[in-house]
């Protein structure tokens, strides 16, 4: 494991007040993962065996669980990380266009990130609001009933 992979000691006690929040400390898992993954970027196998370690799991049981959630990046992605939903109502009102879209104009494709490591993009099922299709995500602000026009103003802001 690198050397200067590590939690702080703020960032450990915040993990040990999370386990206590469970009846078995392992079900901290995922928000233990969050919390990785906000300070790394990405869960690289160091970042997950350093989960294992500090929540005492077998490697294979973090590996499996970061890898079966599509939240959790196992690559690195962009400092911007879009996710456009085109589940059934999305699609139906013009999210995969708004997918080609942003594909397009980044020339990147799904789970990909540019040269400069700015954007990513990610198609992603469903985000949990239907009325509000359209639906993108950049990081984690959430933007309803977009138009093409409106997400490149979105992207136009970003700094």
């Amino acid at each position: 494991m690198e050397q200067t992979l590590h939690f702080t000691d703020q960032e450990l006690a915040e993990i040990e007040r999370l386990k206590k929040l469970y009846p078995e400390p392992k079900a901290a898992l995922m928000p233990v993962l969050w919390m990785a993954q906000k300070k790394w970027g990405w869960l690289s196998e160091d970042v997950m065996r350093l989960v294992a370690e500090v929540m005492n799991l077998p490697y294979a049981h973090v590996m499996g669980v970061a890898r079966f959630y599509t939240m959790y990046f196992k690559k690195p992605m962009g400092k911007y990380h879009i996710q456009v939903c085109t589940n059934i109502s999305c699609m139906l009102r013009g999210g995969e266009e708004i997918f080609r879209h942003v594909c397009t104009k980044l020339g990147i494709g799904n789970n990909e990130r540019t040269s400069d490591g700015r954007f990513s993009v990610e198609e992603v099922e469903c985000m949990g609001a239907c009325g509000g299709a359209p639906m993108i995500a950049i990081n984690e602000d959430y933007y309803e009933n977009v138009t093409i026009e409106e997400v490149d103003r979105l992207l136009a802001t970003l700094p």
